[in-house]
C-alpha cells in the first residue's frame, strides 16, 4: 500500500528536521569559534553554505529562472531581516565579554520562537487564546533552566554585565525580533510560490561577514578537525536547515513548526554536552518538561482563522 504525504506535511516536516539540525549549532560553532574566532568562523559558515546552495540552484531544472519570478518584498524584505538577524547574532556572541554574558546572550536570542507566534497574530491574522501567555512563560522558565544548567548565570552577574556592556543584549535582541519577523513575513510574501532565496540569503550574509571580519581581523588557526566542522555545519546546520526552515515557513503547518521550535535550546545543550563534554546536571530534565509543557500550551493557543476560508477557495 502506498502511503502518500501531503505537500503541507512534507514541508512541516522540513521543519522539524531544521530544528534538529539547529540543535547542533551551538557544539560546533562553539569548537570552530574556539579555533578560528566568531567573525572568521561565522563568515567561512555562510559562504560556503551559499556557495553550496547556489551551486544547488544552477544544477535545479528552472531553479534560477524561480528566483526572479519571486516577490520582489520576499526578496528583498525577508532577505534584508535574513541578513541582520545573522550579522546581529553573530556579533552579539563575538561582543560578548565574558562566558556568561554569552550565555545571557543566548538566552535573550531565544526568545525568537515566542515572538514568532506572537507576531503571527497581526501578521498573518492568526487567533490567540488567553492561554498563550502562560504557555510562553511557562516555555521561557525552560529555556532558563535549561541554559543556566551549568550555575554560571544569575541574575546579579546580568545587571553587572549590562552596565558595563550593553550593546550585545541590544543586538541580541534585535535579532530575536528579527527572525520573528522573517518566519511570519516568508508566508505572507511567499507562501504561494514555488521556489526560495535562501542560497542568496545565505551568499549574501557570507559577504556581509566577510567585510565585517576584514574590518575586525582575528588570529586562526586551522586544523583538520576545523575542516571538517566547517564542512558540516556549512551544509547541515545552516544550507538544509535554513531552507528547510524558509519552506516550513511558507508551505508547512507553521504553529506546530514553530511550537516546536522550543526545543532547539534543550537540544543545543544535551548535544554540546555530549560532544563538548561537558556533565548534564538533573535540572536539565526539569527543563525538559517545562518546554515540552509550554510547547504544548502553545501550540493550543493559536488559531488559524484563515484555514476555513482557504478551505473554499
Amino acid at each position: 500500500m502506498k502511503i502518500s504525504i501531503s505537500q503541507e506535511n512534507l514541508n512541516t516536516i522540513f521543519g522539524i528536521l531544521a530544528i534538529l539540525f539547529w540543535g547542533t549549532t551551538i557544539a560546533f560553532s562553539r569548537s570552530l569559534t574556539e579555533q578560528l574566532g566568531p567573525l572568521t568562523a561565522a563568515s567561512w559558515i555562510y559562504m560556503l553554505s551559499g556557495i553550496w546552495g547556489c551551486i544547488y540552484l544552477i544544477n535545479k531544472p528552472g531553479g534560477i529562472k524561480k528566483i526572479f519570478q519571486l516577490p520582489i518584498l520576499y526578496l528583498i524584505g525577508c532577505g534584508t531581516l535574513f541578513i541582520f538577524y545573522m550579522v546581529c547574532l553573530y556579533l552579539a556572541v563575538g561582543l560578548a565579554f565574558s562566558r556568561e554574558q554569552v550565555i545571557e546572550v543566548s538566552i535573550i536570542n531565544y526568545l525568537w520562537p515566542g515572538l514568532t507566534l506572537i507576531f503571527s497574530l497581526p501578521i498573518l491574522h492568526k487567533k490567540g487564546k488567553i492561554i498563550l501567555i502562560p504557555g510562553i512563560i511557562i516555555a521561557f522558565a525552560g529555556f532558563y533552566l535549561a541554559t543556566v544548567q551549568s550555575g554560571m548565570f544569575s541574575w546579579e552577574v546580568f545587571k553587572g554585565n549590562f552596565q558595563v556592556s550593553y550593546f550585545p543584549y541590544l543586538l541580541a535582541f534585535m535579532a530575536a525580533i528579527t527572525w520573528g519577523l522573517y518566519s511570519n513575513l516568508v508566508r505572507r510574501w511567499a507562501g504561494h510560490t514555488e521556489g526560495g532565496a535562501v542560497p542568496l540569503f545565505l551568499l549574501a550574509t557570507g559577504l556581509v561577514l566577510t567585510t565585517i571580519r576584514f574590518v575586525f581581523p582575528e588570529e586562526s588557526y586551522w586544523t583538520p578537525q576545523v575542516i571538517v566542522e566547517l564542512l558540516y555545519m556549512s551544509v547541515f546546520p545552516t544550507f538544509l536547515a535554513y531552507t528547510f526552515w524558509d519552506r516550513a515557513m511558507r508551505k508547512g503547518k507553521i504553529i506546530l513548526v514553530v511550537s516546536f521550535s522550543y526545543f532547539t535550546p534543550l537540544l543545543s545543550i544535551v548535544i554540546s554536552s555530549l560532544y563538548l563534554q561537558v556533565a548534564v546536571k538533573a535540572n536539565l530534565w526539569i527543563a525538559c518538561g517545562l518546554v515540552i509543557a509550554g510547547a504544548v500550551i502553545c501550540k493550543f493557543s493559536i488559531i488559524d482563522k484563515t484555514q476555513k476560508e482557504s478551505t473554499f477557495k
